[in-house]
């Protein structure tokens, strides 16, 4: 592959993940009986089919199955083939309720008894906010899902007890309830438990990223939990390739999408990670990644999962201003949030880089020869530049792990394909005041690597952009531990300038390579060194090494 494709890769990423492998495609299995591993939960299923038109009494065949596993479940509690009748029974009630739309959150639901009178059946909501009640989401046993696609790794599943769930809310923007919400639609994963209290029974829905165990009858079992299923059911149904190539080529739609969000309920006890994805991606990337570090026990019990998404066709100081608003924000809205780890892939790492950088007036001399207040900018001009040359290390950053990260720029982006691509990659600030007002007093230097507009993220790969070579000579907050995890091919090369380089196939050893880290392991993969099952093994280790800080 000669350096020109590969630059028409780098600039082209977006475009050529839509036409690959989907990101993640849902195989739903419909029959029951397809579900079994057990003769008893076999039985069960081809009753049910059979069934068919009575599902109220296909209701109280799963309650009397459940009954009966957890019956003698309590008398032998390390038989896994009695947890895993009971887990499937469990399963098929939910089924049930979700097909049939009932509502046992408001009024017990009666179902014959082959045992004795019917049972009455409830759901106790999980959670005490009115926009997260059941009757807001869509439940569907997990075991009925089977995933495939481009960012679907091994299936993350916890044994235990309890019918994991995938649950699923779109009849709210819960964007607009909560800033800091996953999206407008949130996919979450909950397990499912049925307590009996004589022919009462309770649906207990319980988080298995907030409680490691479960007690039924009095024992104390391992909570069942599938960590892969939501996000992987998000990936299927949300349109995130066509985020990634306007937020690209036509960052001013995004602009104001700019957002810091989290994956799970907000807990005080756990200590945040936030993932920063890279040009031509969104937080989808990271998506194997989160997956794999919740099958950690010890992740699970200490971590938190946040991602920043970002309209990548800005020019990643902008971005990185952002950023540090929002952080801001969390940072009063939640006052006893702990120190975060803060995890980017590529551009996403030189945001990173900029959350631990004091810049001083170091970046605005560079640009300009007059200090803010003597320049008369307006007010949207001034805190555009000032955001992005004017800053002091974040605070609340406990560590942070670059990925790839491109921090001296790529040479791939001063080509001739590079320079296309930077001619074509959107830039919302060109078309307004801010691009005159900025060049008008400019010193003649940075006037003359304008191109006739403001930089956008290409043009801040150039290895000799202003803003990439004076942020290197600045040094990183001290007392905050970073880690670096570099892409290598395989194909040799040499670490500094002299040719050929070792490289990832997109950015080379020299830009990603900081002195100082506290540890460097090098991946061999490209560029996607956080999805090579190494990369996700080191950011794993780093994160458990900060726990013993």
């Amino acid at each position: 592959m000669g350096k020109g494709h590969l630059t028409a890769v780098l600039l082209a990423l977006p475009l050529l993940l839509a036409g690959c492998a989907q990101y993640s495609k849902v195989f739903e299995t419909r029959r029951t009986s397809d579900l079994a591993v057990t003769e008893s939960q076999l039985s069960l299923a081809q009753t049910r089919e059979n069934l068919r038109s009575r599902p109220i009494e296909q209701l109280g065949h799963y309650l009397d199955a459940a009954n009966d596993a957890r019956l003698r479940l309590a008398s032998d509690p390390r038989n896994t083939l009695l947890r895993s009748d009971y887990n499937f029974a469990v399963a098929r009630v939910i089924d049930i309720i979700s097909e049939q739309k009932l509502q046992p959150w408001d009024a017990a639901v009666a179902a014959p008894s082959e045992s004795g009178s019917p049972w009455r059946l409830r759901l106790t909501p999980p959670f005490p906010q009115p926009q997260y009640h059941p009757r807001h989401f869509q439940f569907t046993p997990s075991d009925r899902y089977n995933f495939r696609g481009k960012l679907v790794g091994e299936r993350v599943l916890k044994e235990g007890l309890g019918a994991p769930l995938v649950v699923a809310g779109k009849d709210l923007d819960y964007v607009k309830i909560d800033k800091f919400a996953q999206g407008r639609n949130v996919y979450y994963g909950l397990t499912a438990v049925i307590r009996f209290h004589g022919r009462d029974c309770e649906v207990i829905l319980q988080d298995p990223l907030d409680k490691e165990n479960v007690t039924l009858d009095g024992r104390t079992y391992p909570v069942a939990g599938d960590f892969q299923g939501p996000l992987a059911l998000a990936l299927a149904e949300l349109d995130m390739h066509k985020r990634e190539i306007l937020g690209l080529f036509k960052p001013q739609m995004f602009e104001q999408n700019a957002r810091l969000a989290r994956l799970q309920p907000f807990n005080p006890g756990k200590i945040p990670v936030i993932f920063i994805h890279g040009l031509g991606n969104s937080p989808a990337t990271w998506a194997p990644v989160v997956e794999f570090l919740r099958g950690d026990p010890l992740i699970r019990q200490n971590y938190q999962f946040w991602f920043f998404s970002y309209p990548s066709g800005l020019p990643y100081p902008l971005s990185a201003a952002m950023l540090r608003r929002q952080l801001a924000e969390i940072r009063k809205r939640y006052p006893n949030l702990k120190d975060a780890v803060v995890i980017g892939h590529s551009m996403g790492g030189m945001i990173s880089r900029l959350l631990i950088t004091d810049s001083g007036m170091k970046l605005w001399n560079t640009y300009f020869d007059e200090p803010p207040s003597a320049i008369p900018f307006s007010q949207k001009t001034r805190e555009v530049m000032g955001g992005s040359l004017i800053f002091k290390p974040t605070p609340g950053i406990g560590r942070v792990v670059f990925v790839s990260a491109s921090h001296r720029g790529s040479e791939k982006a001063v080509d001739f394909w590079g320079r296309l691509g930077a001619a074509v990659v959107g830039n919302p600030l060109t078309q307004d005041t801010v691009y005159k007002e900025a060049i008008a007093h400019a010193k003649p230097a940075a006037q003359a690597r304008t191109r006739n507009r403001l930089p956008n993220s290409i043009d801040m790969l150039d290895p000799a952009n202003l803003f990439v070579t004076t942020v290197n000579q600045l040094p990183l907050k001290p007392g905050v531990p970073y880690h670096s995890l570099i892409g290598d091919r395989g194909r040799g090369g040499f670490l500094d300038h002299t040719r050929p380089n070792s490289s990832d196939g997109i950015v080379p050893y020299w830009s990603s390579h900081m002195e100082g880290a506290a540890s460097e392991r090098v991946i061999p993969s490209g560029h996607w060194s956080h999805l090579h099952p190494l990369g996700m093994v080191e950011i794993n280790r780093i994160l458990l090494e900060h726990l013993r800080k």
